[in-house]
C-alpha cells in the first residue's frame, strides 16, 4: 500500500511538471507574437502618418493580424508585408 502512494505521488509530480512545461512553452509562444504584435502596430502607425492617413487602431490591428498569420504560414517577412498590405489597401480604399 505504501508503494501504490509512492508511485501515485510520483505519477502526480511528474504530471505538474509535463503541464508546467507546456504551459511555460506556451506563454512563450504568446509573448512573443504580442511582442511581434507590438512592434507591427507602431510600424503601422508610423506607415499612416508618413503617408499622411489618419491612423486607425482597427486597421491596423487586423493588418498586424494577417502579418502574423502570413509570416507563420510562408516564413518571409517580406512576403507577409505585402500580402497584408495589399489586402489592407483593398478592404479599406486606402
Amino acid at each position: 500500500m505504501r508503494s501504490t502512494r509512492k508511485k501515485n505521488f510520483l505519477i502526480l509530480i511528474n504530471f505538474f511538471l509535463v503541464w508546467g512545461y507546456f504551459n511555460i512553452e506556451y506563454l512563450a509562444e504568446t509573448n512573443n507574437n504580442s511582442i511581434i504584435n507590438l512592434f507591427c502596430i507602431q510600424n503601422f502607425k508610423e506607415e499612416m502618418l508618413k503617408a499622411n492617413i489618419n491612423y486607425e487602431e482597427e486597421i491596423a490591428k487586423e493588418t498586424c493580424d494577417c502579418y502574423l498569420k502570413e509570416f507563420i504560414n510562408t516564413n518571409s517577412h517580406q512576403k507577409a508585408i505585402n500580402k497584408c498590405k495589399l489586402e489592407t489597401k483593398k478592404k479599406f480604399n486606402l
